[in-house]
């Protein structure tokens, strides 16, 4: 029997890796020959590097750079065996490096993303994966280019100011001194976000009050993003403030695009194809996924349906393991997933289930109970 293994942290439980594994100890206790394929899983999200690093053998480095409001904080990338960077914006620029009364995205900036992506470089590696979830900022990717050599600059000649208010005072772009490097380069952001750059459902609308910003100043990073993307537009004439993802990550999204031509993917796809999951997918005879909660916002395109799509074009059956289940998780036996399975064993305290050996064991003997249906109805028929 082969068996392919792909599911999603448990957050705070069980990392991807861990999760398959102890999946594969129930299944292996019913089918101790069986052929098991357990791959590293995630949507771009946080757990993105972990997750590849992990599962592909990959490696960790760690630079020195300015967190978002430009204090300096050391954070950590990965770099695969392929010599492909994989980096989280996160990582630099993220919101959890900030206390809530330090959260105002007309002051946080990109750049240390940027520094992120400069080292990377120096390292030699040309194709990155970059997950651009989380961020505190607002300032269309401002401040990550001009770590990477972009100049948006004044009346008086200099770089504008880091974060969104900077943006209004750009009069000039130029690419003359961008890290030449960059022509080399592929970037495939991790990107399930469709929101545009500007509008009601533009960035600044729907993220920027989560990131400290109040109504007068959604107005005004609105107005300040359209202006850029105008700018923009003399550099780059194909750029497009209405693009689906645009609006990811403060305008990041938008800057990405239009400066290094990157392209946004949805997550889980472009870690199917970086892994090689779906070539394992083709030949399983099942397929099993999850994640800690199934819910309705699972069967909207969370990672486990991504497996379960992949899965159904080729006609394999799907079953998914969840630490809990809520409402609208039965959404998810339209989108692919045949059966999900909760891995709770008794009533007990949150801090019990979330307990890594816990919930390790609680998988892996939910694991081998359905295991066994599967040996009634597969080798007794």
């Amino acid at each position: 029997m082969n068996i392919v293994i792909a599911i999603d942290s448990f957050k705070g439980s069980l990392t991807t890796l861990q999760a398959g594994n102890a999946a594969a100890a129930g299944i292996r206790r019913i089918y101790p020959d069986a052929e098991i394929q357990v791959f590293p899983i995630a949507d771009g999200g946080e757990g993105t590097v972990d997750a590849l690093v992990s599962g592909l053998h990959g490696t960790y480095r760690t630079s020195k750079v300015s967190d978002p409001l430009g204090r300096g904080i050391s954070a950590r990338y990965g770099i695969l065996p392929n010599n492909t960077a994989v980096i989280e914006m996160a990582a630099a620029s993220g919101l959890p490096l900030l206390s809530p009364a330090k959260r105002n995205p007309l002051h946080t900036t990109t750049y240390g993303f940027g520094q992120l992506i400069r080292d990377a470089i120096g390292q030699g590696c040309r194709n990155f994966i970059l997950g651009i979830g989380g961020s505190a900022t607002n300032d269309g990717g401002v401040g990550c280019l001009q770590a990477l050599g972009f100049e948006f600059k004044d009346l008086n000649g200099k770089q504008v100011s880091f974060g969104a208010k900077g943006l209004s005072d750009i009069v000039h772009i130029s690419d003359e001194n961008a890290m030449p490097e960059l022509k080399e380069c592929n970037f495939h952001v991790a990107c399930d976000v469709k929101n545009p750059l500007c509008g009601e459902n533009g960035c600044s609308a729907v993220f920027a009050p989560q990131k400290g910003a109040d109504a007068e100043m959604i107005a005004r990073m609105d107005e300040d993003l359209r202006y850029f993307a105008e700018l923009t537009k003399h550099v780059n004439p194909d750029a497009n403030p209405d693009h689906e993802g645009a609006g990811a990550a403060g305008g990041l999204g938008f800057g990405l695009m239009s400066y290094l031509h990157a392209s946004l993917e949805s997550g889980i796809d472009l870690i199917i194809r970086e892994t090689g999951l779906e070539e394992a997918i083709r030949y399983a005879d099942l397929v099993i996924t999850g994640e800690g909660c199934l819910d309705a916002q699972t069967a909207m395109g969370k990672a486990p349906v991504g497996i379960a799509k992949i899965a159904k074009e080729y006609g394999k059956p799907v079953i998914a393991f969840s630490g809990v289940v809520k409402d609208g998780a039965a959404d998810c036996n339209a989108v692919g997933i045949d059966a999900f399975f909760p891995i709770l064993r008794s009533v007990g305290t949150l801090k019990d289930a979330m307990d890594t050996e816990n919930a390790a064991k609680n998988l892996s003997d939910t694991a081998e109970q359905v295991g066994r249906l599967i040996h009634v109805f597969r080798d007794h028929n």
